[in-house]
């Protein structure tokens, strides 16, 4: 506030007012939830809800390896090869859906849409999905993580990148400040927290920040994000066994996820090698996507040149593509239901 003006007849030397002293403000207490504590999740037998089963897999010896899913086919053939998590690519998803690049294209509602047709394949098994940066303010990304949990999600990660985000592994990436990236974790914990019921819902708080403002940066942005109530840290684009070592170290005992992308920042680290390193999670984003790409354009090109696609198909005929799909399920589930519509297929 400026001085009241001196109305007396005489002439008088104000003094400037003494400077505020600085104030220092308080660092927040760090989160903690008691009933989220990892120790109550390392015994007993697998949930059969997926959350509660990715919790206990985090807090329990091994490395989760979940590989990257586009759509139901891709869901159904990670589940036939035996893993037990799967990711929710922001890519693969944004590739499949649209046919676009994971250039902030797809929508939340996108996103929701394949994660609950994915989450419904076989309700017990986590699967991570990516939400990029929460998709607006705090009211967006609790409406997201919502969302999420509502579409039977086990867990997301949210990044700090700005709004018209990008495919961690290009170039040209921008962050937000720290604190608006503190303020899209706080949000989505407290979303979290306020479900009905107390939801065990992962949340992943990931930075791209190692490539535009350097690793230390980086590690300590998800320092931060671990003491605002990320359950894991991810760190985009590690690119070296050292660092990726250094950075689980400097946040232990928080869990450390990694992501693999062939060609992308990343070394091509096996999962086991990344266990070895002290990663509690491991995702490979594109496993499924490219390999489809290139399956699919070997197709259509032996198509275009031979005028039928037996080769590409394999030897393999509609009935046993459809068992892939779950044929099966839906003929067990018609029989004890008492119907016989599949006595024959």
């Amino acid at each position: 506030m400026a001085p009241a003006l001196n109305y007396s007849s005489r002439s008088e030397t104000v003094a400037a007012p003494a400077p505020a002293p600085e104030v220092t403000k308080a660092a927040p207490e760090a989160y903690y939830n008691a009933r989220l504590d990892p120790k109550n999740y390392l015994e007993g037998p697998l949930s059969e809800n997926p959350a509660t089963r990715l919790r206990q897999m985090l807090a329990r010896p091994g490395i989760v390896v979940a590989p990257g899913i586009c759509d139901g086919i891709s869901a159904r053939c990670a589940i036939e090869a035996g893993f037990d998590c799967l990711y929710q690519s922001g890519a693969a998803t944004t590739a499949s859906r649209l046919g676009q690049p994971d250039l902030a294209i797809a929508t939340m509602n996108d996103f929701v849409g394949a994660g609950s047709m994915v989450a419904s394949i076989n309700p017990t098994v986590p699967v991570i999905a990516d939400a990029d940066t929460g998709f607006g303010g705090p009211a967006n990304v609790a409406r997201t993580v919502k969302a999420y949990a509502r579409a039977g999600l086990a867990g997301l990660h949210i990044e700090d990148q700005v709004q018209t985000k990008r495919c961690g592994h290009l170039l040209g990436k921008q962050v937000v400040s720290r604190e608006e990236f503190l303020r899209r974790i706080r949000a989505a914990v407290i979303a979290r927290d306020s479900i009905p019921g107390g939801s065990d819902f992962v949340i992943i708080g990931r930075t791209d920040s190692a490539q535009v403002l350097g690793m230390d940066e980086a590690v300590e942005r998800l320092k931060l994000a671990a003491a605002a109530g990320a359950d894991v840290c991810f760190i985009e684009g590690v690119k070296s066994k050292d660092l990726l070592e250094s950075t689980v170290k400097a946040l232990a005992p928080t869990p450390v996820l990694v992501n693999v992308i062939s060609g992308g920042l990343t070394p091509p680290f096996t999962y086991g090698e990344a266990e070895e390193m002290g990663a509690k999670i491991i995702i490979f984003s594109l496993v499924s996507c490219v390999a489809m790409l290139h399956a699919c354009r070997a197709a259509m090109r032996s198509l275009k040149k031979t005028g039928t696609d037996f080769v590409s198909a394999q030897g393999m005929d509609p009935k046993a593509f459809f068992e892939v799909m779950g044929l099966q399920e839906v003929m067990d589930l018609d029989a004890k239901a008492g119907g016989s519509a599949f006595e024959q297929v």
